[in-house]
């Protein structure tokens, strides 16, 4: 088993990520997080320190955000992926339960490991946390 020591939350709504960090100490997930407002600010974050800082264990993507929505970032950030010596676990997270969304993040096969709907349980922390080593 594989311990997560890093997350990258790229999700637009402040008081998800408030409540998220109190639901990670809550269960005692010690984890170093970085928040993201949009998609792009994380792609740009990825694209600019690939090299210099390691990727994190987990992402967890929000699919509705202004300027570059989950999508779009998957989109970028599969371009990006080919070169990176650890890729991250990438768990699409959305409030919305449309079959479509759901089928798309079918569509990152390889990437997209799963699709959770908000709000996060700490069932679905722990099917996150818990990742079978590589």
């Amino acid at each position: 088993m594989k311990t997560i020591k890093s997350l990258y939350i790229v999700d637009d709504d402040k008081i998800y990520h408030f409540l998220f960090k109190n639901l990670l100490k809550q269960n005692g997930i010690d984890v170093e997080t970085t928040f993201f407002c949009n998609g792009l600010d994380a792609i740009e974050f990825i694209r600019k320190s690939k090299d210099e800082v390691e990727m994190p264990d987990l992402i967890l993507l929000d699919v509705n955000m202004p300027i570059m929505n989950g999508w779009q970032f998957l989109e970028e950030y599969e371009k990006l992926v080919s070169g990176f010596v650890k890729k991250p676990v990438i768990y699409m997270i959305s409030s919305s339960n449309n079959e479509v969304d759901i089928i798309k993040s079918k569509d990152f096969e390889g990437i997209v490991k799963d699709y959770y709907l908000k709000p996060i349980c700490r069932e679905d922390l722990e099917k996150m946390f818990v990742l079978e080593e590589v």
